[in-house]
């Protein structure tokens, strides 16, 4: 049976699981803010994604001209957690690296996942450690699915506005989820983008290298939920066709580039970590009521 760990602040409430450290409800005064979890659809509700972000070429990474397999988004979702901290407002969990993930990706690691509530605000943060004696290849995400709509209003009339204005194309995935070099437009103006089922139906919204570290979640009226990123350089939209939800992921990596056949430490994206060095990222949201 899956242990799940309770937050409990005034009318507010959170609930995360230790199997993948994932984040399974928020609640703000009574609202559902995460999407009530569909296997039919998709099932989850709000994975961490490491030691990679995105697919691999071919399944696999390569390390020191060994092949290894490699799930999309890495193994930390479907990993156990262990508790290192746990009270009422907060829960640190932490993964190790094992004889399981060893078999996978040769390195030593420490990834500690801490979910602090607060009125309204939920903050998010990963500390990854270099536990090995050499540098540390890694790329980390996290990948929240809100409920949409999760206020009043139809599900076109929301809209995600970045805190600067951005690119209004993003990058085409190419076969198996690799990037190709080739782009596609989007509906951006500047920095309001409008929602549809029409513009989730295809493939994910890679945003790479984005001017913006916050953007909103919002409304036709006016609540809208807020996310901060703190050491994240790339935000995705995803969706599937009429579903219930939408994730904005944060990255600080992406999938392998088209063509790309090299050591996971030359992939573009990924991250070095020296030995004995930790790396912080955050992610905070926060819920805007509507104006009354």
């Amino acid at each position: 049976m899956t242990r799940i760990h309770r937050l409990a602040v005034g009318d507010d409430r959170a609930e995360v699981r230790l199997a993948g450290a994932e984040l399974v409800a928020w609640r703000v005064s009574g609202r559902d803010l995460l999407w009530a979890m569909d296997p039919a659809i998709w099932p989850r509700t709000a994975p961490i994604l490491f030691p990679i972000v995105g697919w691999t070429r071919n399944g696999e990474i390569s390390v020191d001209g060994r092949r290894y397999p490699m799930g999309v988004h890495g193994f930390a979702a479907a990993s156990s957690f262990v508790p290192v901290r746990e009270a009422g407002d907060v829960v640190c969990l932490r993964l190790t690296d094992s004889p399981a993930t060893r078999a996978v990706f040769p390195f030593a690691f420490q990834l500690d996942v801490t979910y602090r509530l607060a009125t309204h605000r939920l903050a998010v943060s990963f500390t990854v450690t270099n536990t090995g004696g050499e540098p540390l290849p890694y790329a980390l995400g996290w990948h929240p699915g809100f409920a949409w709509p999760f206020s009043t209003g139809r599900r076109d009339e929301y809209a995600v506005v970045f805190a600067q204005p951005e690119r209004p194309e993003v990058p085409k995935t190419a076969s198996a989820g690799l990037f190709s070099d080739r782009r596609r437009p989007i509906p951006l103006a500047g920095q309001r983008l409008p929602l549809s089922d029409a513009l989730m139906a295809d493939e994910a919204l890679c945003f790479l290298d984005v001017r913006s570290q916050s953007l909103r979640f919002a409304a036709p009226d006016g609540a809208a939920i807020r996310v901060e990123l703190k050491d994240f350089p790339h935000i995705a939209l995803w969706g599937r066709p009429r579903a219930p939800f939408l994730c904005i992921e944060a990255w600080t990596g992406h999938g392998d580039p088209e063509g790309f056949a090299g050591d996971i430490r030359d992939k573009p994206s990924m991250r070095l970590l020296p030995p004995g060095a930790a790396a912080e990222h955050g992610v905070r949201l926060l819920y805007e009521d509507a104006p009354r």
